[in-house]
């Protein structure tokens, strides 16, 4: 289905919601610290510069670079020592999405390519690189009036990848496979593998830094591990943020049971209102499920913003949000490309 024809019922009953509660941009006072509430425009220091110890504590170690700080690689050089980085290192946009200008910096010279070609006068985050296979997006919600939150959702992302047959490159791999065929091809991402090699039978050659379904990512439902102790993990991080009350953490993982007890896995970045309910795209998934999947999740995010704004949030102005819409919209084209 076409992504216009998908988002339709999904406004429809935004309208209806707005009608009901009276605000179109009620969503913004889901998480009263964040620009917008995290529906579009905030960055990803806000969530990090938000984190207490303990949230800290669970994500990755990182840093943001303004425009002076990429002045010289000394400077550079000098806040990540800071933050405790060293090559290989993840460099992405303050403000971005679905993994646009995400890309994995090898050595200084790949950092300093990186900086050539990044806006001007946007901000760089550097992030320690997470090796780990596993994927997951942790979708958490707690009103303000309850002294507890849940996790509502976790989808597992795959990673784009082909499996070799000893006889066919990459490149043929490829292009036998629809959703390894998104990967090559695109002015916002760059392919970096040798397209002729040719893996042994069984040999899983991954694709990609990021797992987006923009370049070909699997989404699967992971319902079956969430899990008390899941919950309660989420829970003490959100919580150890300020006044976040709804969103997804990005996280990576090696051992899914482990994940399931609420252990061994890092914070990659955290989305706000403005998250998606991907495990909704699971391919098992039926249609009329995945549906009522968003729908639920938009019924959680009006109900959490209305209960905010009962304790003195007010929501953001319609014309400042479709600004700061347009601005993330025309800034995700000028990125360097994600590999």
């Amino acid at each position: 289905m076409p992504k216009w024809l998908i988002c339709v019922p999904l406004a429809i009953q935004w309208l209806w919601l707005s009608l009901r509660y009276g605000s179109l941009t009620l969503p913004s006072c889901a998480n009263p610290a964040i620009t917008a509430g995290g529906l579009v425009g905030e960055t990803k220091m806000e969530y990090f510069n938000s984190m207490g110890a303990t949230a800290l504590s669970c994500t990755a170690p990182h840093c943001v670079l303004t425009p002076a700080g990429r002045r010289t690689m000394d400077e550079a050089r000098s806040r990540m020592r800071a933050a405790g980085l060293d090559f290989p290192l993840i460099a992405k946009p303050d403000m971005g999405m679905c993994g646009y200008g995400v890309r994995l910096i090898a050595d200084q010279a790949a950092l300093q390519g990186y900086f050539e070609s990044y806006p001007r006068q946007e901000d760089v985050v550097l992030q320690q690189y997470l090796p780990n296979e596993g994927e997951a997006g942790i979708f958490y919600a707690r009103s303000p009036e309850c002294p507890s939150g849940r996790v509502i959702g976790l989808a597992l992302r795959y990673f784009p990848q082909v499996t070799g047959d000893g006889v066919s490159s990459i490149a043929q791999l490829m292009r036998a496979d629809p959703r390894a065929r998104r990967v090559d091809g695109r002015a916002d991402h760059q392919f970096t593998l040798d397209r002729t090699r040719v893996p042994p039978p069984g040999h899983v050659v991954r694709l990609s830094t990021v797992g987006s379904v923009r370049i070909g990512g699997l989404y699967r439902d992971g319902q079956p591990y969430i899990t008390l102790a899941l919950a309660r993990a989420i829970d003490a991080i959100a919580r150890d943020m300020t006044a976040f009350h709804f969103g997804r953490f990005d996280v990576r993982f090696d051992d899914l049971a482990l994940l399931a007890q609420g252990k061994g896995f890092r914070i990659m970045e955290v989305n706000g209102a403005g998250s998606e309910a991907i495990q909704a795209w699971d391919p098992d998934t039926g249609l009329a499920q995945a549906f009522r999947t968003i729908f639920a999740k938009q019924r959680e995010l009006f109900a959490i913003g209305s209960a905010n704004r009962a304790q003195g949030c007010r929501p953001i102005g319609l014309w400042r949000l479709a600004r700061l819409h347009f601005r993330q919209q025309k800034l995700l084209g000028t990125y360097p490309p994600s590999n």
